[in-house]
C-alpha cells in the first residue's frame, strides 16, 4: 500500500512539473497584457547566461533530430544566417514523446500531431496589436491573408480581420520578455510562438520584433512561411517531424507556400474538408474560350513568380507548379494582377518579391496582387527604347543582376538606383554566346540555367560557361506543356 502511495505521489509531481514548463500561462487582462518588461538588466543577464549555455529554456530543449542514415535524404533543410547559436525555429515547445516515437520507430508512417483540441466554430476573427518595422501595415495584412488562405482552402474555416473589436486570434510583434514565460532571444533562434485552442491564451500569436522580416526572398526571415506555421498551432496542430511539412518546428525557405499531405490530413481531421460549392453555370461560357493553345502558340513573356512559372500570352496566363500545369489555367492574368496591361512585353520578380511588368514605353510594379507603382515611363529607368523583349533577374556567383533585352542588345538594371548602368547597350552576342538576338522571354530555372525563349522554341544557357548547351533549341510545348510535337 505504501509503495502504491509513493508511485501516485511521483506521478502527480511529474504532472505538475510538465504543466509549469510546457503550458501557457493565464491570459493577462487590460493594458498590461502586451506591456514589455522595463528591466533591461534582467534581459542582459538572461541573454548573457543563454550565450554561455547556463540557461535551458523549454523552447530550446529539443534540437533538430539526428535522422537515421536511411532517412538522411529526407532531412528537412535548416537555415540560420543570423549567427545565432542554433537553427531558426518556432518557440512552441516540442514534446519528448513525439520525438522519441519518431526516432525509435522511423519505419512507421510519421503523421501530424494534435494538441489542445479545436475551435468550436469555423468562422474566426483576427486582429493585429503591433506590426514589424520592416514593412508597411497594408503589406503585412496581405501576407497574413495569404498565410491563412492555405488553411482555409482545405477546410470550412473562414478568417475575418477586425479592428477595435474582440477577436479570436490576436497577432503581435514583441520583444524578449513579454508576459507569457516564453521570451524571445533577439535575431535568429526563436522566431515566433502561438497558443493552442482550449488553453488559457488560446489564439495569441507572438512574433519576435527583432527578426529581419521579409517576404519572397532569402534576405531575412520569410514572414509568410512563419505566419502559416503559427496559424497551424492556433488551429490545434502540434509540430510535425514529416520532412517538408509547414508544421515542422524548424524554419526553411520554400516557395510556393503550400501544405504537405501531412498538414492537410491534420487540419482536416480537426475541421473536415472544405464545403462543397455548387459549380457556377456561367463558368463554362465565361471562362476563356478564346485562350490560345499552348502547344501551338508563342508567348509574350515568361517569369518565375513566388516559385511558380507563369507564361503570358495576350491577356492570359498559364501557371506551372512542380512541372505541372495547374487546374483552371489558362486564366485571365487580371485575376492575379488587377490593372495589368492587356498584353505585356516582359516580366520579372525583384529581390523584394515585387513583380515588374513591361509594356510599350511603360512599366508597372505589383506587390503580390496589388499594384504599387505605374504606369511609369521607361525613360525614368534611363532607357531610350520601348517594347522590351525580355527581362531577367539572374543569380550569379557574385550576386544577383537584372538584365533587359531588345533586338540583339541588353542593359543591366541597377536595383538600388532603379536605373540602367548606362543608356548605351551592349550586344547580346558579346556576352551571351548562342542566344538568339530576337527573343520573347527569359528566366532562370531552379538548376541555375537561363532559359531564353524565341517563338515556340527555347535555348538553355549555362551562365558559368557563358554558352548555350548542346541539343538546343527545343520545343516549349513538348517540354513545358507535354504536347506531342512533330
Amino acid at each position: 500500500m505504501m509503495r502504491l502511495f509513493e508511485l501516485l505521489a511521483a506521478a502527480v509531481a511529474l504532472h505538475v512539473l510538465l504543466t509549469v514548463r510546457c503550458s501557457p500561462v493565464h491570459r493577462a487582462t487590460g493594458p498590461a497584457k502586451h506591456k514589455e518588461s522595463s528591466s533591461t538588466s534582467r534581459i542582459s543577464q538572461w541573454q548573457s547566461e543563454k550565450r554561455r549555455g547556463r540557461v535551458v529554456h523549454p523552447q530550446d530543449t529539443f534540437k533538430p533530430p539526428v535522422w537515421p542514415k536511411e532517412d538522411a535524404q529526407n532531412k528537412n533543410p535548416l537555415r540560420n544566417n543570423s549567427g545565432a547559436t542554433g537553427p531558426k525555429r518556432c518557440g512552441v515547445p516540442d514534446y519528448p514523446e513525439q520525438i522519441n516515437m519518431n526516432l525509435n520507430r522511423h519505419h512507421r508512417q510519421k503523421r501530424y500531431v494534435l494538441f489542445g483540441g479545436r475551435w468550436p466554430k469555423t468562422d474566426l476573427t483576427y486582429k493585429f496589436q503591433r506590426f514589424p518595422w520592416q514593412m508597411n501595415e497594408e503589406k503585412v495584412r496581405r501576407i497574413f491573408k495569404e498565410a491563412l488562405k492555405v488553411w482555409s482552402d482545405v477546410t470550412p474555416l473562414t478568417f475575418t480581420e477586425v479592428i477595435n473589436k474582440e477577436a479570436d486570434i490576436i497577432i503581435d510583434f514583441t520583444r524578449y520578455w513579454h508576459g507569457d514565460n516564453l521570451p524571445f532571444d533577439g535575431p535568429g533562434g526563436i522566431l515566433a510562438h502561438a497558443f493552442f485552442p482550449r488553453t488559457h491564451r488560446e489564439g495569441d500569436i507572438h512574433f519576435d520584433y527583432d527578426e529581419s522580416w521579409t517576404v519572397g526572398n532569402e534576405l531575412g526571415t520569410d514572414l509568410l512561411q512563419v505566419a502559416a506555421h503559427e496559424f497551424g498551432h492556433v488551429l490545434g496542430l502540434q509540430h510535425s517531424l514529416v520532412p517538408g511539412a509547414i508544421m515542422s518546428p524548424f524554419y526553411s525557405f520554400s516557395y510556393p507556400l503550400k501544405l504537405s499531405e501531412d498538414d492537410k490530413k491534420g487540419i482536416q481531421y480537426l475541421y473536415g474538408p472544405p464545403l462543397q460549392v455548387p459549380p457556377q453555370i456561367l463558368s463554362e461560357t465565361n471562362d476563356i474560350p478564346s485562350a490560345p493553345d499552348a502547344c501551338h502558340t508563342d508567348f509574350d513573356a515568361v517569369s518565375i513568380i513566388r516559385g511558380e512559372l507563369f507564361f503570358f500570352k495576350a491577356s492570359y496566363a498559364w501557371r506551372i507548379r512542380d512541372g505541372r500545369l495547374q487546374a483552371g489555367y489558362p486564366a485571365l492574368a487580371s485575376r492575379h494582377w488587377r490593372g495589368i496591361p492587356q498584353k505585356i512585353d516582359a516580366a520579372y520578380e525583384d529581390k523584394k518579391g515585387n513583380i515588374w511588368f513591361f509594356e510599350g514605353s511603360n512599366y508597372w510594379v505589383f506587390d503580390a496582387e496589388h499594384k504599387i507603382r505605374g504606369p511609369d515611363s521607361l525613360e525614368s529607368l534611363g532607357l531610350l527604347v520601348s517594347h522590351l523583349q525580355a527581362a531577367l533577374r539572374m543569380k550569379e556567383h557574385y550576386g544577383h543582376h537584372t538584365y533587359l533585352f531588345k533586338s540583339g542588345n541588353y542593359w543591366r538594371l541597377d536595383p538600388q538606383e532603379n536605373r540602367v548602368d548606362t543608356a548605351v547597350p551592349r550586344r547580346i552576342q558579346q556576352d551571351w554566346w548562342g542566344v538568339p538576338d530576337e527573343m520573347d522571354a527569359a528566366f532562370q530555372d531552379t538548376s541555375g540555367f537561363v532559359i531564353f525563349i524565341s517563338r515556340r522554341q527555347y535555348w538553355k544557357f549555362d551562365p558559368i560557361q557563358r554558352k548555350v548547351l548542346e541539343g538546343y533549341p527545343r520545343y516549349i510545348g513538348a517540354d513545358f506543356f507535354g504536347c506531342n510535337m512533330p
